[in-house]
């Protein structure tokens, strides 16, 4: 029999590098006041030996356990797992795991995750969900620095990163203004829902600011291709003129783009299109391919994740923290060439 494969110590790094032992640790670990360049000699060592640390001796050392939470009331998905892609983006460069838990709405569920992930005695906590009304915060004194994600908290001690709906919603409004459009309706999801009143009066407040207003008190109703579709029907039967439509979401976007088709309007000729969300299922599959708000979901995840890795040294940053949204411009709103 061969003998076991001997792993690396840090001791071995330090050796190659040419420092001590607590200098290899302290560079390897972002701990200290080192030189760059003295960080860079001993991780390049670190990668010739292929050292791994040994994450129960670190979490000894530092008194901390690599691991965060997440839990997400968002059982589709939808929003979550973006957003879940960021963080791990941000956390994974600091070798941190996430453990996540879905709440399921349920109060007492989440509570119970909350105790749990305590329990396990994670660093800190990322709470996140399919819409972005402010809820309750998950507990104050916890012991752990917890951020919201998406989703805000009532508490304005609480750090909350949110996608910044109104600037979206300006943006939609000003580019439907820059290729000439001023006929804009604009058709959104559920009055009592946060997103579709944000995304509706920053709309009403942009026209406002040009000297002009929707053609049409904006229209209320479903997140959905139907509601898409009876929208159009409820206009044409006003007969409003419009040469423009603003949709609080892509899937009500692509309803009205076929009920616009039926009824003969061309999209973009004689009605340009925008939606929001930047949903690649909708978008893409559009004809003509649809114009879209996209609130950079993944980024959001990213900034979320850094300000919780900077409250967990130290470093908190509570309050609400918009996070901006760009426009991605699609042949929903571009004429084509003759």
């Amino acid at each position: 029999m061969g003998r076991p494969e001997r792993h690396a110590t840090i001791a071995d790094v330090a050796a190659l590098a040419g420092v001590s032992v607590g200098t290899a640790s302290k560079a390897l670990n972002g701990r200290g006041s080192l030189r760059e360049e003295t960080r860079t000699r001993v991780r390049e060592a670190a990668r010739q030996l292929s050292f791994q640390a040994n994450a129960g001796a670190r979490s000894l050392h530092s008194g901390r356990t690599y691991t965060v939470g997440m839990i997400t009331t968002d059982t589709i998905g939808r929003f979550s797992i973006p957003v879940l892609m960021g963080a791990e983006d941000a956390l994974g460069a600091g070798e941190m795991s996430i453990f996540l838990c879905d709440g399921r709405d349920d109060p007492i569920r989440e509570q119970y995750y909350v105790k749990t992930l305590l329990s396990r005695r994670v660093d800190g906590i990322i709470v996140t969900g399919r819409r972005t009304e402010a809820r309750m915060s998950i507990g104050r004194d916890l012991p752990v620095p917890v951020v919201y994600a998406f989703i805000s908290s009532s508490d304005p001690q609480d750090c909350s990163v949110v996608p910044d709906e109104e600037s979206g919603a300006r943006k939609a409004v000003e580019h439907l203004l820059a290729v000439g459009r001023t006929r804009i309706a604009h058709v959104t999801g559920p009055e009592h829902h946060n997103s579709a009143r944000v995304r509706a009066a920053a709309a009403l407040d942009r026209l406002a600011g040009e000297g002009l207003d929707l053609v049409a008190p904006p229209l209320f109703g479903g997140w959905s291709e139907a509601w898409g579709r009876q929208a159009v029907g409820i206009l044409l039967a006003g007969r409003t003129e419009f040469d423009a439509v603003f949709c609080g979401s892509d899937q009500i976007a692509r309803g009205v783009g076929d009920a616009l088709r039926a009824a003969g309007r061309r999209v973009p000729q004689d009605v340009a299109l925008v939606g929001f969300d930047n949903w690649d299922v909708m978008t893409e599959g559009a004809q003509p391919p649809l114009t879209s708000v996209d609130m950079d979901l993944e980024g959001l995840g990213r900034s979320a994740a850094e300000r919780l890795l900077a409250a967990i040294n130290g470093t908190a940053s509570p309050g609400r923290h918009p996070h901006p949204c760009r426009l991605v411009v699609r042949g929903s709103t571009i004429v084509p060439p003759a």
